[in-house]
């Protein structure tokens, strides 16, 4: 078979996963804020949690790994076009930019709380980061490169019996943690950066299978067999429970409740296996997604070519929905303010909530609200590419 000659053709099927990641997420965003069970227990508890619930919540563990990823992949495609320096320095400013805007316009989104009193350290900042570190990393050899993703990946769990609870250093780098900073500010690492940094550079090194001199069949191949073996290897370890993950896998009285102990590795920080599971799908996705065309794949494409934009508005319109939810069902405004506040907050707004069903007709609608936008801003895009600030967006 032929190489793909094509660049738009090869570059689509990153833009189907991207958009896909995106439109999964979404629905993620959309439980948190309306389900009533959110703020009540874990959605991949196995004694209180139910299929359908869990895998609302399974299915949208993909996305942070698939667009840290893709992230990393699609540097390396800005590499193809600018000299080391050039990409280095994109890199450093676009990571300040993300986490600046994680800190600010992102926070804001979550929680409407014009005092800051919560400050988020989420899924922005990692890629954020992440950039600013493979702003250095770009001058070391591939090679280098990915022999520094793969030991952070396979080896951070290690660090894991490390206890440091009072260390916000300690946080930030490998331990998802919730600090009280003052009487007024709370201060939440999400997403610390090991191994969030490795997940970006290895996908920087996945960057070469996509050259024109790789043929497609070839690719395809490749991608097939590392994520077949990437799953294969999850489930050994999990089943197991040699390594990989700080909370192992346990069997319970119903085969329902083992399935969703041995799905659920650690999100946070993602675990090796947690990693294993979702790029080992993604890498599957890629694989076989390069062919597939029509409307559908269109359609999810756009989201996937204004992923930071989307991002951001949905965050607003999903909250303006839930508090416009929220009042229609007799809760107040003020109430609402912190409605978003996962974890920080216990079962802040007692009685709130709806059922399952609900929170899927929300994300129909989320996505077909904002897609005309983002097909707009999309437009807008490749008509003015001579516009340098558009690539922050």
């Amino acid at each position: 078979m032929t190489t793909i000659s094509n660049p738009n053709q090869r570059i689509s099927s990153i833009d189907l996963v991207k958009g896909l990641a995106m439109l999964i997420m979404a629905l993620d965003h959309v439980r948190d804020y309306v389900h009533a069970s959110a703020f009540l227990f874990d959605p991949a508890d196995p004694e209180q949690t139910t299929l359908a619930i869990f895998f609302t919540r399974w299915v949208t563990h993909f996305c942070a790994p698939a667009f840290s990823f893709l992230a990393g992949l699609s540097a390396f495609m800005i590499g193809k076009r600018k000299p080391k320096n050039e990409l280095s320095g994109f890199l450093l400013k676009r990571g300040l930019w993300l986490v600046f805007i994680e800190l600010t316009v992102i926070n804001f989104g979550w929680l409407f709380d014009l005092s800051f009193g919560i400050i988020l350290l989420q899924v922005i900042w990692s890629l954020g980061i992440s950039m600013i570190v493979l702003a250095g990393l770009v001058y070391l050899p591939r090679k280098v490169i990915l022999i520094f993703s793969l030991i952070l990946i396979f080896g951070h769990n290690l660090l894991d019996p490390i206890s440091l609870d009072n260390s916000i250093a300690w946080a930030l780098f490998h331990k998802l943690n919730i600090f009280m900073l003052s009487e007024n500010l709370m201060f939440v690492v999400g997403y610390p950066i090991i191994p969030w940094i490795a997940v970006m550079s290895l996908g920087f090194c996945f960057g070469d299978f996509y050259d024109k001199s790789v043929d497609s069949s070839k690719r395809r191949q490749t991608f097939n067999l590392i994520g077949i073996s990437a799953i294969i290897l999850f489930v050994v370890l999990r089943w197991t429970n040699v390594y990989g993950d700080p909370v192992l896998f346990q069997q319970y009285d119903r085969p329902s409740q083992d399935l969703v102990s041995f799905l659920n590795p650690t999100k946070y920080p993602p675990s090796l296996l947690f990693l294993l599971m979702t790029l080992g799908g993604t890498l599957l996705l890629l694989a076989n997604s390069e062919k597939w065309k029509g409307k559908l794949v269109d359609f999810i494409c756009t989201f996937g070519r204004v992923p930071f934009f989307f991002y951001i508005i949905h965050i607003y319109l999903i909250h303006l929905i839930a508090i416009g939810l929220a009042m229609l069902t007799g809760f107040e405004w003020e109430i609402n303010m912190v409605l978003a506040a996962w974890g920080a907050i216990e079962n802040p707004i007692p009685g709130y909530g709806f059922p399952l069903w609900v929170v899927y007709v929300v994300w129909i609608s989320v996505i077909l609200v904002l897609f005309p936008l983002c097909k707009k801003f999309d437009s807008y895009k490749q008509s003015n590419k001579d516009k340098w600030w558009l690539s922050y967006f």
